[in-house]
């Protein structure tokens, strides 16, 4: 999870679009490899459990929300990551952003993107 976190949430693009709608944190910082602390544009680490859970809060002027990754054993030795996201998006521009963001599918769209990189063959 963590080296495809790393890609995923590092690019310019995500740095961009963090300081567009003001998010905190703006910037990728803290302790590596990731820990409590840690942050990419958008989003801080607030719990980092090795190979179980990874969970990432953040904040914008339209919202705030969370993302946890989990990782469950299965049989052979394969593995399922699951994510799950939690938002508020407070007043009438976090209704409107709402709407543009989950309402149009986007946001669904870049988790399946997301969570579709991690696949392994």
């Amino acid at each position: 999870v963590v080296g495809g976190l790393e890609r995923s949430l590092s690019g310019e693009g995500g740095a961009r679009y963090a300081r567009l709608v003001r998010a905190e944190p703006r910037e990728a910082g803290g302790p590596r490899p990731l820990a409590e602390g840690s942050a990419y544009p958008g989003f801080r680490v607030v719990r980092a459990v090795r190979g179980r859970e990874l969970a990432l809060a953040g904040a914008h002027r339209f919202s705030t929300y969370s993302l946890v990754f989990r990782i469950e054993d299965l049989e052979d030795g394969r593995a399922r990551l699951r994510a799950e996201t939690r938002a508020a998006f407070p007043g009438m521009a976090g209704r409107i952003y709402r709407l543009l963001v989950i309402g149009s599918g986007g946001h669904a769209i870049g988790m399946r993107r997301m969570l579709a990189g991690y696949r392994k063959g």
